[in-house]
């Protein structure tokens, strides 16, 4: 009978702790995905700071949270996203110097770069403004927009549940 007991509490104990590190797995599911997500439903587009030309203010690996906004209403200082390059689709992330209303385009400049941008940017090439950024997010975006890393995810969110419905089958014996 004593035999009984003290297994019905390991089986109890290693339920709790199997329920306890699913739930953390969830919840670290949760805490990736909520930064990376929720902003998106309030009109923001993320992006990835991958190069040094605005260091110190957003250091290489941040993410940059941009709002789209008229870009007749942006004003020098204001650090803006914006296609440039000779192909059009690459974002590039860069402090407005002057904006010329009547000319529609927008002289920029990294903050690491000695001078101001070679090429004006069009209006029609303005993303946004950068309303936040937060250093270091940047690693974790591949995590939820690549292939493997939704895998990953969705692997550890499988692995969550597993172990929460492990555990409360332990518990419940």
């Amino acid at each position: 009978m004593g035999t009984e007991i003290n297994e019905k509490k390991k089986g109890s104990r290693l339920g709790t702790v199997c329920s306890v590190f699913g739930l953390a797995l969830l919840l670290l599911v949760i805490l990736i995905c909520l930064p990376l997500t929720v902003p998106r439903m309030f009109g923001y587009e993320l992006y990835a700071i991958v190069s040094g030309s605005m260091e110190p203010a957003i250091p290489v690996g941040s993410v940059v949270y941009a709002k789209e906004i008229s870009p007749g209403e942006i004003a020098a200082g204001d650090v803006i996203v914006f296609y440039g390059g000779h192909d059009s689709t690459t974002v590039i992330t860069h402090r407005t110097v002057e904006n010329h209303l009547e000319e529609q385009e927008l002289l920029t400049k990294g903050d690491a770069n000695e001078g101001n941008d070679m090429l004006p940017i069009a209006y029609h090439n303005v993303i946004g403004k950068v309303a936040l950024s937060i250093p270091l997010l940047g690693f974790l975006l591949p995590l939820v927009t690549d292939f493997f890393g939704k895998l990953y995810l969705a692997g550890i969110l499988g692995a969550g549940v597993l172990f929460r419905v492990l555990g409360g089958r332990m518990k419940g014996e």
